[in-house]
């Protein structure tokens, strides 16, 4: 193919303070075309062909946060959506790399990108394992470690411990299941998730002892009998009225590793749940402790060859079922990331440029 002298890109063009809008009067994202640079001394020229689809995306492009209270830099309005992805480098300008080559980067929301190479990083070594390259962005990816480094360093769960999981069809949280109940090997693992079939997956393919549907009419009741004589371990995904209502299903000095909150990110402040039963971890003495994956790359490549050991040896099942990739036109790109908020994937959501 000839060198591209141009991009499309989805920019931010209005912050939003609910669910993120696609079309009408104030879209959230407008697609755009940029030229783009040749790439000069220690840069790459790259074409995106997977894009990451995460919950935390949607906290860059609030209006309401304070940049100096955000863990990276938020995305400007009228700037390019940030995305991790895989791309291909078309045209190379520094060492150590190859024209062809598959890498690791952060190119956003756009068809090609000039990064320096510093910035970008190799695959890792997936020899071995029947596993397509995606896994590298979810299950042997940064999902993978969050879910590592959250259950062992922040939650350091043992295998005494019986773990609540929310999330747990998710990206992050049938990663946590699986490391909790099969390499840790703690005691009880039980999930929590959206649907029936969801639930049936924790239990029967990723190994959960019970999962617990919050959409049943009777899930207050079912969490109580799942979590009877309480608990010792939560890795939260989710925040709000189920993060509540862990408070009360707790232990006496136990963990809460908070991950994520994907049911409050589209409520601005006003909207928000608010915790209710925040005296339980004074009277309980619970640990809550919040984390950023990157707290952790010193430990990244020994944790990554963990997992990958736990793959080869069977403990971790990683297939087609731990992800849900999406084949879309560049068109499709803002869509494809709302399916996060729909409850629209089972495991990591990809976009595969088509």
């Amino acid at each position: 193919m000839s060198i591209p002298t141009e991009t499309r890109q989805w920019i931010l063009r209005n912050k939003p303070t609910a669910l993120p809008t696609l079309s009408g009067p104030s879209p959230t994202f407008t697609l755009t075309t940029a030229p783009l640079d040749s790439p000069t001394q220690d840069q790459l020229l790259l074409q995106t062909l997977y894009l990451s689809n995460d919950p935390a995306q949607r906290g860059w492009i609030s209006p309401t946060v304070d940049p100096a209270r955000l863990y990276t830099t938020p995305v400007e309005l009228n700037s390019p959506m940030h995305a991790r992805g895989i791309c291909k480098v078309l045209k190379c300008n520094a060492k150590g790399w190859e024209e062809g080559e598959l890498v690791l980067a952060n190119p956003g929301w756009r068809e090609y990108a000039v990064l320096d190479a510093a910035k970008c990083q190799k695959l890792p070594n997936l020899e071995g394992l029947d596993v397509g390259v995606t896994q590298s962005l979810g299950a042997l990816g940064g999902t993978g470690l969050t879910a590592w480094f959250g259950i062992n360093e922040v939650a350091k769960a043992g295998a005494e411990d019986t773990v609540v999981v929310s999330g747990a069809a998710g990206a992050t949280g049938s990663m946590v299941v699986q490391i909790a109940k099969h390499i840790i090997g703690c005691k009880r693992v039980v999930g929590i998730a959206g649907g029936a079939e969801k639930c049936k997956w924790v239990k029967e393919h990723l190994g959960a002892d019970a999962c617990v549907d919050y959409k049943s009419a009777s899930f207050v009741e079912e969490l109580k009998r799942e979590t009877e004589g309480f608990v010792e371990v939560y890795f939260d995904n989710v925040g709000g009225e189920i993060l509540d209502l862990m408070l009360t299903r707790i232990k006496r000095h136990g963990r809460i590793a908070a991950c994520g909150a994907v049911a409050e990110y589209n409520k601005d402040g006003a909207e928000g749940y608010g915790i209710k039963n925040w005296f339980e971890v004074v009277s309980n003495r619970i640990e809550i402790k919040g984390f950023i994956v990157w707290d952790f790359l010193g430990k990244a490549a020994e944790a990554t060859k963990e997992m990958v050991k736990a793959t080869r040896e069977g403990k971790i099942k990683i297939d087609a079922g731990n992800e849900t990739v999406v084949e879309t036109g560049f068109e499709g790109v803002p869509e494809t990331w709302m399916k996060l908020f729909e409850g629209g994937n089972r495991g990591k959501l990809i976009t595969k440029l088509v």
